[in-house]
């Protein structure tokens, strides 16, 4: 190899190192770029998860608000269909009663002694889907298990709602529990004509 070939071969080794060397530093900076575009996006999502739970927090409190206007707005209706369509005694409101370390709420009972001896578990609900329905059905069925001293008495249901899912209303009767829905500020029975209510036991 001749001295010029040897100048020739160290001048393109050094050229391909400075080429190596260019590279390596763009990589770097591409991946400072990226580290610090993760880093951005990180603040993001973290922001984003607190909004969203302020906004679950302030839907849930509006929600909570909501149904106890709803609660507010039946009472006054439901205590007046207990006692004068239903003919009971006694009206009691936000029940809740502990079993064996379960504790059940009940929004309303309305119940009756002597030879009528009745008992009417009330649910207010603002929007009635199949799941609180069925879910109503399971308080039904576990209500003696909360309130022994009641055992004896014919249970029935009732429900209260402002808004009703399609198809619900024709379940619920199917089911038999009565159902009330709000018009004009109050509630009123809904149950049709050829209703039959269901006796829980």
């Amino acid at each position: 190899m001749t001295d010029q070939e040897l100048k020739e071969l160290v001048a393109s080794l050094a050229a391909d190192n400075q080429e190596t060397e260019r590279r390596f530093q763009e990589t770097e900076r591409r991946f400072q770029e990226t580290d610090r575009q993760f880093k951005e996006t990180d603040l993001l999502f973290k922001e984003t998860d607190r909004r969203l739970q302020l906004l679950s927090e302030q839907i849930g409190g509006l929600g909570n608000k909501f149904g106890s206007f709803t609660e507010g707005l039946a009472y006054r209706s439901l205590y007046r269909i207990l006692t004068e369509d239903f003919h009971l005694d006694t009206v009691a409101y936000r029940v809740r009663q502990r079993r064996n370390g379960t504790e059940q709420e009940f929004d309303m009972l309305g119940s009756s002694n002597g030879a009528n001896r009745r008992i009417f578990l009330v649910e207010i609900k603002s929007h009635l889907t199949e799941t609180e329905l069925k879910k109503f059905e399971k308080k039904l069925a576990e209500f003696f298990a909360f309130f022994p001293e009641h055992r004896g008495k014919a249970l029935y249901g009732l429900i209260a709602a402002v808004d009703v899912a399609r198809g619900l209303e024709a379940r619920a009767a199917r089911r038999g529990i009565y159902l009330a829905l709000a018009h004009d500020g109050t509630f009123a029975l809904a149950s049709p004509a050829h209703f039959k209510p269901k006796r829980f036991a």
